[in-house]
This record gives C-alpha cells, sequence and structure tokens, in this order.
C-alpha cells in the first residue's frame, strides 16, 4: 500500500495504491473531492497519507472500509499508537518513540489522522457510499460560531451538517511556537546567499507572511509608495504553491529593509527577460530559470543558510520568522485584534498563542516580587523594638 502522486495535463492527482497495484478508488473519488475544493497539493497529499495509515489498519483488522464502526474506533486508536512513522518526519527527529525505541506517531500526527480519516467519512457519509455513523464519533462545536472563515461542511451552508469536534483523540502536549532570537536572526541573515533569498525571509520576518504567501507574490502587489503588499488568494502558482488562508489581506511595511531589499532584487537579480508576473523566480543558468520558486527550494535554501549560521534545528524553519514577527509585534505592545488581522488569523484563538505571558517576563515579574518580599521582610515596622 503507498501513496501515488501523478502530474497530468490537469495537474497533480495523488492516489492510493495497493500491493497488487490497483487504486483505491473510493479515496480517489475523495481526494479529487478536496483538490476541486481548493486544497493544496500538500493538504490532499497529507490527507491521502492519512488514509494510508486507516488503510493499513484496515488490512490488518481484515475489514473492508464501509464496515468499519465506532466501535472499532478504539482499535484503530490503539493500531496508531504503534504504527512506525515515515522516513522523513524520522529524519527531522520530529517523532516520539516507543519502548522499544522504535520511532513511532507522535500525538499530533495520530490526532490529524483521525481527522483526516473523520473527513473521510464525512464525505462518503455526504455522497452515500457509506451509510453508518461516522466512525470518528463527533460532537457539536461550540467555537464555530465565533469564527467567521471556518472550513464549512461538504454541502456548504445548504448541509444539515455542522461543524463537530472528534471526541476520541490522543492527548498531546500544547507547544507554543518558538521566536528565533536577535543573535540567531543576525547569524541566519549573516549567511543568506542572495538578495532574492534576503527578501523573502524579511517579507517572513518583518512582514509576517507565510512561506506561501511569499512565494505567490506578484510584481504588482507590492505597493512601494504606500509602503505595503497585498496578499491575495491564488492558486495559479506552476509549482503547487498555496496560502492557507483564503482571506485576502494588506500588509504594512514601515521599516527601512523589507521593501528596500525587495526593490533591489526586482532590478539587480531578477532575471530581467522574465515573464512571469510572480516575484520570485529561480536565478542561474540552468533550465528552470525564470520559474516560480518552489516551496521545496525555499525550504532547502533556508535550511542551507541554518546550517551555515550554525542555527539548524527541527524547529527552526521558514515558518519561524512569522513566528518570530508576531511574537515581536506583540511585545512592542500591538492588541490582539490587530494582530490577528495582520497575520491574517480566521480565529483570535490561533493569534492567542503569541499573547501569553513570554517567559522572560516571567522571571521579571518573579524577581519584582521577590524583591519586595526581601524589602518587606527587612523594613522595620512602625512600633518593632530597636
Amino acid at each position: 500500500m503507498r501513496v501515488q502522486a501523478i502530474r497530468g495535463v490537469d495537474g497533480l492527482e495523488v492516489r492510493l495504491v495497493g500491493g497488487d497495484g490497483t487504486t483505491v478508488d473510493v479515496v480517489t473519488g475523495y481526494l479529487r473531492y478536496l483538490t476541486a475544493r481548493g486544497c493544496s497539493p500538500n493538504t490532499v497529499r497529507s490527507y491521502a497519507y492519512d488514509l494510508l495509515h486507516l488503510w493499513r489498519f484496515l488490512d490488518h483488522s481484515g475489514m473492508g472500509w464501509d464496515e468499519l464502526r465506532p466501535r472499532s474506533s478504539i482499535d484503530l486508536l490503539t493500531f496508531l499508537r504503534t504504527e512506525p512513522t515515515r522516513s522523513r518526519a524520522r529524519r527531522l527527529s520530529l517523532t516520539a518513540v516507543g519502548p522499544t525505541g522504535t520511532p513511532i506517531l507522535s500525538a499530533a500526527t495520530i490526532n490529524r489522522i483521525l481527522t483526516g480519516v473523520g473527513g473521510f467519512y464525512e464525505w462518503a457519509i455526504a455522497t452515500e457510499q457509506y451509510d453508518g455513523a461516522n466512525p470518528i464519533e463527533r460532537r457539536p462545536d461550540p467555537a464555530w460560531q465565533r469564527v467567521t472563515d471556518r472550513h464549512q461542511p461538504f454541502a456548504g451552508e445548504a448541509s444539515r451538517q455542522r461543524p463537530q469536534r472528534r471526541a476520541l483523540k490522543v492527548r498531546q502536549p500544547k507547544r507554543l511556537p518558538r521566536p528565533l532570537s536577535d543573535e540567531q536572526v543576525a547569524a541566519l541573515f549573516a549567511k543568506v546567499a542572495c538578495r532574492r533569498d534576503r527578501a523573502m525571509l524579511l517579507l517572513m520576518l518583518n512582514g509576517g507572511l507565510r512561506p506561501g504567501e511569499v512565494l505567490s507574490l506578484h510584481l504588482d502587489d507590492v505597493a512601494y509608495g504606500r509602503r505595503r503588499v497585498f496578499v491575495r488568494v491564488r492558486d495559479d502558482h506552476p509549482a503547487g504553491v498555496r496560502q492557507k488562508s483564503r482571506t485576502e489581506r494588506v500588509v504594512d511595511l514601515f521599516d527601512t529593509d523589507t521593501l528596500a531589499a525587495l526593490s533591489d532584487y526586482v532590478m539587480s537579480e531578477r532575471p530581467a527577460q522574465a515573464s512571469s508576473p510572480f516575484v520570485f523566480l529561480v536565478g542561474g543558468k540552468g533550465s528552470r530559470r525564470c520559474e516560480p520558486l518552489s516551496y521545496a527550494a525555499l525550504v532547502r535554501l533556508f535550511a542551507r543558510a541554518a546550517t551555515r549560521a550554525g542555527i539548524r534545528e527541527p524547529w527552526v524553519t521558514p515558518h519561524a520568522l512569522r513566528h518570530t514577527h508576531a511574537t515581536r509585534m506583540w511585545e512592542g505592545g500591538m492588541r490582539e485584534l490587530t494582530l490577528q488581522r495582520r497575520l491574517g488569523h480566521a480565529s483570535v484563538e490561533s493569534t492567542r498563542i503569541y499573547t501569553r505571558v513570554a517567559d522572560h517576563e516571567v522571571a521579571a515579574d518573579y524577581q519584582r516580587a521577590l524583591g519586595q518580599q526581601e524589602h518587606v521582610r527587612t523594613t522595620p515596622r512602625a512600633g518593632d523594638a530597636r
């Protein structure tokens, strides 16, 4: 059983293929639905791998996909808790380790798989291919009314389905975003190789743009005179780059470095003969010159710079620059709702991971409180014996 990606005239099609080489048709239908709904190729591929784990469980249990029932969901969870992880995650040290020392799926990965499986059965129920209750038990989600850009059910507002939350999940630690320190940022930019790379990283660091939003920028999205960029929803990137948010926004850039670096790249380094509207292109003299830069290329160039700077760790990724920007803005006094809009979050809950009190602020308050306590102990009170 494996996931197969085939590039055709209509773009990339992802399939789940059995050991005998036959395609799992019901999964192909679901993945095509996700593509038609506007999901990025990477998102579709991730769902395919989620369903790969489901099909491995079904083979292990000797049942068909349409025989799975809620009472079997605990068995699925138990199976996933011992399932070996994929090699890529293992290389990045992003896995949990089982009792025997074998890398296994992390709690976050298991929860994502359960979400993917639940979504698959929700689609199968809506398309009348499955007549049972969703095997991944779900409960009404009261948070949906507070979020304007939340995913809609299969049939949109006409559906009788309402946003729900999984009842089955693995407890996982609440991890906070880790911003880069000023020293790490300085070391990273000291090792950036070219104008293009510097401009891209500055857009993430000083503008809080996501990597996909940077790669999707067109030349006419940049307003130098007004000192801002327009983040627009686009699905036309040749390398399949997509933005996470489906809401367009304006990002002001009043710092002195970002737009200057962007202009420097466009005027001095971007291929002059390029006809592509995308800002960031492949340079050099190879066959891919003038093509829009891919997400994989951005990850590679960032990893090389981080390695040369001596700051390479699994959590040090291009997205860490966005975390750094958000943390700096909050600590600089930006209001919560303003930060939410700048970052393009659909829910304020996503923004609140940055608004928690930082460790250094806890330490500073503790030192002040401790000093006050010491002052109270050593200051004589009126009427004390001399």
